[in-house]
């Protein structure tokens, strides 16, 4: 079997992050989440810092650039563009799990893809965020719902098509089953799909 490349799609909080990882890890290939904004850092003359505070933002409505007179791209798209090369780039090298950033977007059509979304109920995230990552809010509720729609308004402002959508995906896995259980899941269909 060559290269082949697996994207993890989440809703925030489910664990996708951590499932990403552990199938990386059990599948001996590489991972990128965060580590991605490195690479796009050196393929578009960013600095680090320029990239992650630019990272999955929508920008302005086209009407709004327009009205202003802007001839240069905003930041977000600009990081979207080189995004996306060191993505296809990271496709052409190496076996690998990228999460989020709309890799299952980017890399539409290409031979050898694997695009999984990972879900869980609304109060096992709500537990993961507030235990696991420690994150703070009034209402969690509220704020994972905010999280999930700036991720739909990111993917549907840069791609053609509706974040989460089930025909979009090889496999969708709720985490509730737990993290290993889950990394496990898709393992064992990545293995039987590439006969690994």
């Amino acid at each position: 079997m060559g290269k082949y490349v697996i994207t993890v799609s989440r809703e925030y909080g489910s664990g996708g992050r951590l499932i990403g990882k552990r199938l990386a890890d059990e599948l001996g290939i590489g991972f990128y989440d965060g580590e991605l904004l490195s690479l796009v850092a050196k393929e578009s003359g960013y600095t680090e810092e320029f990239v992650r505070r630019n990272d999955q933002k929508k920008t302005q409505s086209l009407l709004y650039h327009l009205y202003i007179g802007s001839q240069i791209l905003p930041a977000s798209d600009m990081i979207f563009i080189a995004q996306s090369r060191v993505i296809k780039d990271l496709y052409n090298k190496e076996s690998c799990v990228i999460v989020g950033r709309c890799a299952d977007y980017v890399l539409r059509g290409f031979d050898n893809v694997s695009n999984v979304f990972v879900t869980a109920p609304i109060e096992s995230r709500i537990a993961r965020v507030r235990d696991e990552y420690g994150e703070q809010a009034d209402n969690y509720r509220a704020y994972l719902t905010k999280k999930d729609k700036n991720r739909i308004a990111y993917y549907n402002y840069f791609a053609d098509d509706a974040w989460g959508k089930v025909q979009n995906y090889d496999i969708s896995v709720n985490s509730d089953i737990g993290i290993d259980k889950a990394a496990d899941l898709i393992a064992q269909y990545i293995r039987e799909k590439y006969s690994l």
